[in-house]
């Protein structure tokens, strides 16, 4: 059994890796160095801390040692090959301020911008933010794709080269630049959010990240997008505490204890839909904030305005069209107008090959197969969403329908 320190020191790695990896790469100026440098922290820390104690604030302590030792190893190279390069390249990075005032979660938002700057393929910008930003796998990039690791994974290498080549810079651009980067930045922040709701554990900080991002977004730019995706990831987060029962197993928004959602939360949400909705515009992620507050103004899931809902998906539908907004436009479709109508879009979206390795999907279609007393049929579908999901809740919630169905 692994002692205290080192689980925490596990904790602190699962939590803080992507924080501390994007404030190393803004210091090292090198992805590659911040990757060797983050591991030659925590290495440092595991030989430490042991015996002189976790620091009260871990986070700094990492970036300091991992950025100390690079240098060091850096120095050590230069000073035995007498490169001017090494030697330019050393002094740059040595002159770069540790004690920068942006905080660490700033620097996730500055590496986010880079990794969405407009001289990079749009295809490998996204994948590449959220490999290099936020710690996500291949895998993870390619199921929030509904595409193949190898296709991220060539994205990703495409991308970098791109930055080495031409020394794009690690920085917020001028507000003049903003507009044309924005769209993206907030599709990257959104599936850092989505990311860590999948995830769903108590101690889970990618959502909370993500809605910090989004609080700095919101106050850079003013664009009604930015304010309806904050709206959006705070109703979605004040049912964080009702999200899971004691005993870790998922409950569906229909079954959770409304009395636990974050009413502080679901407050700020509507304030920022009256601010979208005074400017006469609203786009893709108000609407979706929109179908959101819905669900939070029900008293009850029986006070589900269904109709208002699918109207709003339809609009949704008819802004950004994607087989994902249809699935769920199914969900609302199912309580308006029946499973029966609803399982007949769903079995359409299930003809696309990217939703066949989309395991909601099939969730969405067993269920609907269920309540029409499709026993055989939703079994069938519940075993297939079984072998694509990812998550433990996830699985753990298929497999109890599953021993419904038996």
């Amino acid at each position: 059994m692994a002692d205290p320190v080192h689980q925490q020191i596990e904790g602190i790695y699962r939590q803080s890796a992507p924080r501390i990896r994007a404030t190393l790469i803004r210091l090292l100026g090198s992805f590659e160095l911040a990757d060797e440098a983050l591991h030659d922290a925590f290495l440092q820390a595991s030989m430490v801390w042991p015996s002189k104690g976790v620091p009260r604030n871990p986070e700094p302590w990492l970036v300091s040692a991992g950025r100390y030792r690079t240098i060091d190893r850096l120095r050590k190279r230069a000073l035995a090959d007498r490169h001017q390069d090494d030697l330019a390249y050393l002094a740059e990075i040595e002159g770069r301020a540790e004690d920068d005032p942006m905080m660490i979660e700033d620097d996730m938002l500055r590496l986010i911008f880079t990794c969405c700057h407009p001289a990079l393929p749009e295809e490998g910008r996204m994948a590449m933010a959220l490999r290099e930003v936020c710690g996500l796998t291949t895998e993870e990039i390619a199921r929030a794709f509904l595409t193949l690791p190898a296709t991220i994974a060539q994205r990703i290498v495409r991308a970098k080269a791109k930055i080495r080549a031409q020394r794009i810079p690690y920085a917020i651009p001028e507000m003049q630049d903003l507009p044309e980067r924005i769209e993206t930045v907030l599709t990257v922040v959104y599936l850092l959010f989505n990311e860590g709701h999948g995830r769903a554990g108590p101690s889970e900080r990618l959502s909370d990240d993500a809605i910090h991002l989004g609080r700095l977004i919101a106050g850079m730019i003013a664009d009604t997008e930015c304010l309806g995706l904050l709206a959006l990831m705070l109703f979605q987060q004040s049912r964080k505490s009702a999200r899971l029962d004691k005993a870790g197993a998922l409950v569906l928004l229909t079954d959770q204890n409304r009395d636990l959602w974050d009413a502080g939360m679901i407050a700020e949400g509507e304030t920022l839909l009256s601010r979208i909705h005074a400017t006469g515009e609203i786009g893709a992620y108000g609407l979706q904030a929109s179908i959101a507050a819905c669900h939070a103004r029900a008293r009850s899931a029986e006070d589900t305005d269904w109709h208002r809902i699918l109207a709003l998906y339809d609009m949704l539908l008819e802004a950004s069209p994607s087989p994902v907004v249809a699935l769920n436009r199914a969900v609302a479709l199912a309580e308006v107008d029946g499973e029966s109508t609803a399982l007949a879009v769903v079995d359409g979206l299930l003809l696309d090959p990217a939703m066949k390795r989309y395991h909601a999907a099939y969730s969405v279609k067993a269920d609907l197969e269920r309540r029409l007393g499709h026993v055989k049929d939703a079994r069938a579908s519940y075993v297939t969403a079984l072998a694509l999901a990812s998550h433990a809740h996830e699985r753990g919630f298929i497999e109890a329908r599953l021993k419904e169905l038996a």
